[in-house]
């Protein structure tokens, strides 16, 4: 699939490689292109990335992230399943950008014609590309309210290592609410931990 990664940072870049090796064609995009041709991948503009996207990824900064999309506009949205893996965690790590929302919401009420899938975003990118390199299985969640999208979303969660045994759907857009405020426990089981790379696994109650 052609997929389009808004944003060229740390999670956009290790996304991009994750999914290049499994034989899609990625493109990052970035405001300023011009200024990012040393990251060993395709940069192109922002405009550029959506249109030449069958799939859009949001990995921009969480508090900027729906006036980036309003900057392409929804007429080039529309109809494009959308992922958002971003969260607005403030510098300090203290406070989110959407307390009472999601930004998987907001973007989802902005561009109502585009469908949002929110998946992705408890676990650092190292893991979002290599799960199998954990010493056990792990959860990641899917939230959106276009079963469709959620399907896609999966196809291309298990061209990174995640099995249809380790994707969780919980449900609608609304959930996504859940995914980012992990982000506070995230930050507490890191620094418990003293490191980054790890994940939750769901656990269910034995049969019988």
């Amino acid at each position: 699939m052609r997929i389009g990664l808004l944003g060229t940072g740390n999670v956009a870049r290790a996304l991009a490689r994750g999914w290049s090796a499994a034989g899609h064609d990625v493109l990052l995009g970035s405001r300023s292109p011009k200024d990012r041709t040393d990251l060993g991948l395709p940069v192109a503009g922002l405009n550029e990335t959506a249109a030449h996207a069958e799939v859009l990824v949001n990995a921009t900064p969480g508090d900027v992230s729906v006036e980036l999309l309003r900057s392409i506009g929804a007429p080039a949205l529309a109809g494009t399943l959308l992922i958002d893996v971003a969260v607005g965690l403030s510098p300090d790590f203290t406070r989110l950008s959407h307390p009472n929302s999601s930004l998987g919401e907001q973007i989802q009420e902005a561009f109502p014609l585009t469908p949002v899938v929110k998946t992705l975003c408890t676990m650092d990118s190292t893991v979002m590309i290599a799960p199998g390199s954990l010493e056990g299985p792990s959860t990641v969640f899917l939230s959106g309210d276009d079963a469709e999208a959620k399907r896609t979303t999966g196809r291309l969660l298990a061209d990174l290592g995640w099995p249809p045994s380790s994707q969780l759907d919980i449900g609608g857009i609304t959930t996504a609410r859940g995914q980012e405020h992990f982000a506070f426990l995230f930050m507490g089981i890191a620094r418990g931990l003293g490191a980054h790379a790890f994940n939750i696994n769901v656990v269910a109650r034995a049969a019988g």
